[in-house]
Order: C-alpha cells, then structure tokens, then sequence
C-alpha cells in the first residue's frame, strides 16, 4: 500500500510558516529588508500570499510594513520566542483535549500517523516536513474549533530544528511524540493528550532555542 498524498497549506499560510520560522531562527536578521516580489520569487509563489503573509507578520509584531511593497524584519527576543511557543501549546493543547471526545473522528489522523512511521522506516526525512503540518492540521480541524484552526494556523513556523538536532533525529522524537499525542486520543483522555501535546510543544521550543 503507497502513501497517501500529502495535504498542502494554503500558499498565505506556507508563506507566513517559513517567514515565521526564519525569523524565529535569526537566519533573518533585525533591520533585514523584505522585498515581496523577492520573497514570491524564492518562495515560487505569486504577490497576493506574500501580502497576505506579511499582514500576519507584521500583526504578531515580527515585521513593520513599508508602503513600498516591503517590510523590515523586527527581530525576535529569547522572550518572543518563549511566548510564541506557550502560546501555541496553550491553543494546540486545547485542540488536542477537543479532539479526544469519544464522537471525534480519528480515522484520518490514524492514517497520517502510519504514514509518518513509514516515512521513517523509508528514512525519507525530506518528507518530514509536510507529514508532520498534516498531523498537526488534522488535529486542528477534527477539534471542530474553525476559530481555534485559523489562529493556529497562522502561528505554525514549521519544524523547530535547532542547530544541534538534525532532521532524522528531529523525525524520530517528533513520531514518538505524536504516537504518544495519538495513544490518548484514541483513548479519550483529554488530560494526557493536551499534556502530551503542550509537552510536544515545548520540546520543540527547546529546540529552537539551541
């Protein structure tokens, strides 16, 4: 049996994922100029999510907008970085407890699971990335919360991948985290699964903070 093709992200939020998590990681430096039109280029996508993401950015305090079409990155504290990961575990830990009520449909996030295990057995890691979106995604949405998916969403930055860890390393701890998340899902325990998941949240944190 192959793999199940992969859901992408809209193009504003893949935008905003890998701008998030470029400046989260300081690759993007403070005072750094955007320009949109460079940024659709490298990101082989068109202005409109370019505008769009820089909208979300420029929002959660990362970049300030020019009227020429660019921004100027922000730059990120050890403090920012703490309070974006809280928050996101805060949400996804909610959108996890949600999605272990005993009505909740899990079938497609089991499939996504067993999909992440064989991209190990495969060692395609390169592939990480976009299984690991999906996991989280499915979640977000079998919690039922519209309102809870969108504002995580736009907070997702990609994998957390410090400079010590590299990316087998970060795809095996990260499948056992989600195994873990998974297990008390299906067991319908709301306490363990948003446990596991604020716990996967921080871990992740940590990471970055290397």
């Amino acid at each position: 049996m192959g793999l199940r093709p992969i859901k992408m992200p809209s193009a504003k939020e893949r935008v905003a994922a890998e701008l998030r998590k470029a400046i989260l990681s300081r690759q993007m430096k403070e005072g750094e100029v955007l320009s949109l039109e460079s940024v659709a280029s490298q990101l082989n996508v068109s202005a409109m999510p370019v505008r769009e993401a820089f909208q979300i950015l420029a929002r959660d305090g990362l970049i300030q907008l020019r009227k020429n079409k660019a921004a100027v990155v922000l730059g990120v504290t050890e403090t920012y970085i703490k309070e974006h990961y809280q928050l996101r575990a805060i949400l996804e830990g909610a959108a996890a407890r949600l999605c272990a009520a005993p009505e909740t449909d899990i079938s497609e996030l089991e499939e996504i699971y067993q999909d992440s295990c064989k991209i190990l057995e495969n060692k395609d890691f390169s592939r990480y990335t976009d299984i690991n979106r999906e996991f989280h995604n499915e979640i977000w949405t079998a919690a039922g919360n519209g309102k809870m998916k969108n504002m995580i969403s736009e907070l997702w930055n990609g994998l957390s991948m410090g400079n010590m860890v590299s990316e087998e390393d970060y795809a095996k701890v990260s499948v056992k985290e989600h195994g873990e998340i998974l297990e008390a899902i299906k067991a319908h325990d709301g306490d363990a699964a948003e446990a596991a998941m604020k716990e996967h949240i921080m871990r992740s944190r940590d990471d970055m903070l290397t």
